[in-house]
C-alpha cells in the first residue's frame, strides 16, 4: 500500500511537471509568433500576412487550453500595467490604432504605445500618438470592471480624456520655431481656467452609457488573454513585476 501511494505521488508530480513544461513552451511559441508576424507596428498597419495571423491564433489557442488560473477575474495577477501585443480583426483596440495609421502617413503620425493599467476594478487604457515626430499627445479611456463569473467580466466606460499635446522643441524645424514661440506666448496669456483645462486635458464624460462583456481565457504572471462576445482575442504582456500569488476567496458573482 505504501509503495502504491509513493508511486502515485511520483506519477502525479511528473504529470504536473510535464504540463508546466508544456505551458512554458506554449508561451514561448506565442511570443515567437508575435515576433515573426512583425510585432505591434506590423499588426496595426495591416502588414501581417494571413499565414502569420493563423500562426499567432493557433499559438493563442494552444496556450489558452493550459490556463493555470481557474478564476482569473478575481486573481491578484489581473492588476498591473499591461501592454497590447495582439488584436483580433474586430478588436476596438485595433480599430483605434488603424484609424491613426490609415489617415496619417507614417512620417506625420505614429502610435508609439497602447497599454492599460488595471487597479482595484478600474482600468485606464492609454494610447500615445506622436505627430510630425515633435508633438506627443495621449488619449486615456477610463473604465470600471465588474466580475460576473470566474471567467466573465463587464466593462463600463466612464470617461475619455484627451491630454494636451507636449512639444519637443529640439525636434521642431528651425523655420517653425518662431511660430511655435508666438503660439506658446499666446497660450500663457489665456485666462487661468482655460489654460488649466488645456494643461490637464479635455474630458468627455461617458457615464456608463457604453459597456462591453468579455472573458479572460488565460492569465498568469506575464500574459493576459481576453475574448469579446464575438470570440476575438486580445493578448497583453505585463510591464511591471507580478504580485505574489494568494489564495483566492470564494466570490458571489453578479448575475
Amino acid at each position: 500500500m505504501v509503495r502504491a501511494m509513493v508511486q502515485q505521488a511520483v506519477q502525479g508530480s511528473s504529470a504536473a511537471y510535464a504540463k508546466e513544461m508544456e505551458r512554458l513552451s506554449a508561451k514561448e511559441s506565442l511570443l515567437l509568433a508575435f515576433k515573426d508576424a512583425g510585432g505591434f507596428e506590423a499588426l496595426v498597419t495591416g502588414k501581417t500576412t494571413d499565414m502569420q495571423c493563423i500562426d499567432v491564433n493557433e499559438s493563442i489557442v494552444s496556450l489558452e487550453r493550459l490556463n493555470p488560473t481557474p478564476r482569473p477575474t478575481t486573481s491578484p495577477y489581473l492588476d498591473g500595467r499591461w501592454n497590447f501585443e495582439w488584436f483580433g480583426s474586430g478588436s476596438p483596440g485595433l480599430f483605434a490604432a488603424r484609424f491613426v495609421f490609415e489617415r496619417f502617413p507614417p512620417a506625420l503620425a505614429s502610435l508609439s504605445k497602447l497599454g492599460v493599467v488595471i487597479k482595484d476594478g478600474y482600468v485606464n487604457a492609454e494610447a500615445n500618438v506622436k505627430f510630425f515626430n515633435s508633438i506627443e499627445s495621449k488619449v486615456i479611456l477610463s473604465t470600471k470592471l465588474s466580475v460576473e463569473g470566474p471567467l466573465r467580466m463587464k466593462e463600463e466606460y466612464i470617461e475619455g480624456i484627451l491630454k494636451s499635446p507636449k512639444i519637443n522643441e529640439e525636434t521642431i524645424p528651425a523655420q517653425l520655431r518662431g511660430t511655435f514661440g508666438q503660439a506658446a506666448s499666446t497660450l500663457q496669456q489665456l485666462p487661468d481656467p482655460i489654460r488649466d483645462a488645456m494643461e490637464t486635458g479635455f474630458k468627455v464624460p461617458l457615464g456608463g452609457t457604453f459597456y462591453r462583456l468579455f472573458m479572460i481565457s488565460y492569465l498568469d504572471d506575464e500574459i493576459l488573454i481576453t475574448r469579446d462576445t464575438t470570440g476575438v482575442p486580445e493578448v497583453l504582456t505585463r510591464l511591471d513585476p507580478a504580485p505574489s500569488p494568494v489564495i483566492e476567496p470564494v466570490t458571489d458573482y453578479e448575475s
